[in-house]
């Protein structure tokens, strides 16, 4: 018998120039290509004393397991995200344990917006708009239309994008929760 995925979720990020930032994500997971086994995970978050904002699509215990680490490395670079970033790539890279960690993190505070892979990557997209998971291409799509074309906030961004997400992908659901700064 095979390995059973779980299919994680999607999580979408804005920032916009004045500062106005959020982050959200859907509440399903699912199990197998087949089986609903959650409706309202809540898979966003805010750490680091409230002042960072993270979301992560994957592996739920694995994403749990990187988070604690990504905290860890913010207080050890005194909040500095992308330090903190690198930090977290460098050990997911080369320590054995989380090498098998199977999960997409986006994390961003005022300054910074960056998705930590798996592979060890750090990126910095180029717009202040991202989104990942399974349903990450739909809600990203919607979320350049609307950023670049409405003067919407960030999380209204976010919840239309979601909203989108889920009513094309299976594997996403209209149960959204939100973080903002």
């Amino acid at each position: 018998m095979g390995k059973i995925e779980f299919h994680a979720t999607t999580i979408c990020a804005v920032r916009r120039p004045n500062g106005d930032i959020c982050i959200g994500g859907d509440g399903q997971v699912t199990m197998g290509e087949t089986t609903i086994m959650k409706n309202n995970a809540k898979k966003v978050k805010k750490i680091y004393g409230d002042r960072v904002l993270t979301g992560f699509a994957g592996s739920v215990a694995d994403a749990f397991s990187l988070t604690d680490k990504f905290e860890k490395k913010l207080e050890e670079h005194s909040g500095n995200l992308k330090r903190a970033a690198v930090g977290l790539a460098q050990i997911w890279r080369s320590d054995k344990g989380a090498r098998s960690l199977e999960a997409l993190m986006i994390v961003m505070d005022r300054d910074d917006l960056l998705v930590i892979s798996g592979n060890g990557e750090v990126i910095v997209p180029d717009m202040d708009v991202v989104a990942i998971g399974s349903g990450g291409n739909f809600a990203y799509s919607a979320a350049r239309a609307l950023y670049d074309n409405t003067e919407l906030d960030a999380e209204s961004i976010v919840r239309k994008s979601l909203e989108i997400a889920s009513s094309i992908c299976v594997y996403t659901n209209d149960h959204i929760s939100v973080e903002k700064l």
